[in-house]
């Protein structure tokens, strides 16, 4: 086995990348001219017959070094498109480091760094992962110990360059995975950092003034960047014009990129509706492991907590989860003690679990480049899968742009009826009734009350009350539109906990406006954050829970538990001075405006400042009053999402 093959490379100034399109398909790995060693693993990981990125960067990238970019969708065998070639270009008697892959999250940087170790198991190759939120520690000790390819996060990475803990001189290939998700994320400068630390790529500025000259020059480069993504937005055409040299470009195109065995359908509803089709959809699939994407945190984690409270296996992932809380839910997902995984595009960088069969966008995403890299997480390896889309009026714009783009076609589902629904469960519980093989030891332990119960009833009658009892929701006198979720609705609804007096708040379609956002007075712009009076105001005047008020930091002006709030119920000062209307979580006792009775005193002293109640009179204007802290209540705090 030969060393890293380095040499003078001759180029002349940047000429336009001509994609390459593979004139046919390899039929197998066999057909490379690979090692023994590369090509055992490949066998035993039951690798077959090439994807078509496989079969399009492989024959390149086995040949002459040289820069690389390659386009394909998350999930299409990227991985081995660039591991098997890197191996085969790698000398495993030296150990040290000789490539970095850089990857934008730290999950897909351990899923690469594993995936690099079993190919190269029989080569003696070695990788590890660098990531944040991990032990310096272990880290150092593993690029120590020899390893030849490290895979990392970018900012991580900086950290270990800028420690001396990590030494790029000796690197030879650079491969940016996922490239476009780096720089979204907002690595670019990290990037630029990294790529100026290696010194096979010659980045001086004297360089890089040489080679944008329209002469003939000499580089002195040993090292090459292969680049994979799934799109080419101007941020990451601008890192290939600036640290490629000529070069080579293998293209999935967009109709190849989605692939032949994914169907893609849109349910049309308003947005308060939402959650209720949601749990229709789901209800009604044959089988259901799949992921769903919001458009924001707090959504995230309201959507979860309607969804447990609807009796699904459901868990969140979002950018305030440390590592480790992280890594839970990851293992109970892949594990399928959690069958249903809500999260946020920022959140899922990265993401990579086998055999999902949906992927559901709760909100469509504005960006093309979102929605491929949302539904690239299922109908993967030649399976089924599906991509639905719940789609407001107002966002059908967005599937015919998406058609445009991807030249597919999205088509519009029928949101199953609670018959439909109904129906499916039945089947389901009938099946399990069908399949019990227990029932020998249940017959023993039969009572004569029981026997004395069902004598009367005939095998349909109990077979029929045992399904109105094991699926009540589908028997309920209700109507669909009284079923409707409580996440957000007309007037008078509950949204989860919170009385609405108009059916902009919470989930509103148009996203806040002038009384959006779980608050009494809405946000500006948007529910969730940012406006003048909202709740989950991120800066909001008189909003609770929001960034400058999350459970006690500094308080907004008038929000609720914060710490240090002007008038806010929970504030530091006024420990219970609950505005009007306030009906306090825990065991705490409930404040009720317009008069009503004072909580009893002892209790009001337990919790904070001595208080005293309004008079009825002046009930409308003032609930309690804090001695010495002034007046709070319907009049001072105006309306509390409490």
């Amino acid at each position: 086995m030969s060393g890293p093959k380095k040499s003078s490379i001759k180029v002349t100034a940047p000429a336009p990348v001509v994609p390459h399109v593979p004139t046919e398909m390899l039929e197998s790995f066999k057909t490379l001219d690979l090692t023994p060693a590369v090509a055992r693993a490949i066998e035993e990981l039951g690798y077959e017959k090439p994807s078509e990125i496989q079969s399009a960067a492989l024959p390149i990238l086995l040949g002459d070094a040289t820069d690389f970019i390659g386009l394909a969708a998350t999930g299409t065998g990227k991985t081995a498109a660039f591991g098997i070639p890197l191996l085969e270009r790698l000398n495993p008697f030296e150990k040290s480091v000789q490539s970095i892959i850089l990857c934008p999250t730290r999950e897909l940087a351990i899923q690469v760094s594993g995936q690099i170790d079993l190919l190269g198991k029989y080569q003696g190759v070695k990788s590890t992962a660098i990531y944040g939120g991990a032990p310096y520690g272990d880290q150092i000790a593993a690029i120590r110990r020899g390893a030849q390819v490290v895979v990392g996060t970018p900012g991580r990475v900086v950290d270990h360059i800028d420690r001396g803990t990590l030494d790029l001189s000796g690197v030879s290939i650079v491969i940016l995975d996922e490239a476009d998700e780096m720089i979204s994320m907002g690595f670019k400068d990290d990037l630029e950092k990294i790529l100026g630390s290696v010194a096979g790529l010659d980045n001086d500025s004297e360089s890089r003034e040489e080679l944008s000259l329209g002469e003939e020059a000499v580089s002195t480069r040993t090292s090459n960047i292969w680049l994979f993504s799934a799109t080419m937005s101007r941020e990451v055409r601008k890192v290939t014009e600036d640290y490629l040299v000529n070069p080579k470009k293998v293209e999935i195109n967009r109709t190849e990129m989605l692939p032949a065995n994914l169907e893609q359908i849109y349910y049309s509803t308003s947005e308060s509706n939402k959650p209720e089709v949601l749990c229709k959809i789901m209800d009604a699939a044959d089988d259901f492991y799949g992921i769903i994407f919001c458009q924001t945190k707090a959504l995230v984690v309201d959507l979860v907590g309607y969804l447990m409270g609807r009796g699904y296996a459901v868990d969140a992932l979002h950018g305030d989860m440390d590592q480790k809380a992280r890594e839970r839910t990851m293992k109970a997902f892949r594990d399928r003690k959690v069958t249903l995984l809500i999260c946020t595009d920022v959140a899922s960088r990265g993401l990579d679990v086998k055999d999902i069969t949906h992927v559901i966008n709760y909100s469509l995403p504005r960006e093309l480049d979102s929605y491929v890299h949302r539904i690239g997480r299922t109908a993967r390896s030649g399976k089924t899968g599906y991509a639905m889309s719940l789609v407001t009026p107002s966002h059908r714009g967005l599937i015919q742009r998406i058609e445009r783009a991807t030249k597919s076609t999205m088509n519009e589902g029928k949101i199953p009826t609670r018959k439909d629904v109904g129906e499916k469960k039945i089947a389901a519980i009938s099946k399990k009734f069908e399949d019990a093989t227990t029932f020998a030891r249940a017959t023993e332990l039969f009572t004569p009350e029981l026997k004395i119960l069902l004598a009367p009833m005939s095998a349909e009658e109990v077979a029929s009350r045992f399904i109105t009892m094991m699926l009540p929701e589908v028997f309920s006198d209700k109507s669909e539109r009284e079923a409707a979720s409580p996440v957000a609705g007309e007037k008078g609804k509950i949204l989860l906990g919170h009385t609405a007096e108009r059916a902009e708040r919470g989930y509103a379609d148009r996203h806040g406006g002038a009384r959006s956002g779980y608050q009494g007075r809405g946000g500006s712009s948007r529910g969730y954050g940012g406006g003048d009076r909202g709740g989950y105001a991120s800066s909001g005047e008189r909003g609770g829970y929001g960034e400058r008020k999350s459970y006690g930091d500094r308080g907004g002006d008038r929000g609720g538990y914060s710490s240090g709030a002007e008038r806010g119920g929970f504030s530091g000062e006024r420990k219970f001075a609950a505005p009007t209307g306030a009906s306090v979580y825990g065991d705490k006792p409930k404040f009720k405006a317009d008069g009503a009775a004072a909580a009893p005193k002892d209790k009001i002293k337990r919790w904070g400042a001595p208080m005293t109640a309004a008079s009825p009179s002046n009930a409308g204007k003032t609930s309690f009053k804090a001695k010495g802290k002034g007046t709070f209540g319907a009049g001072a705090a105006k309306k509390s999402h409490f």
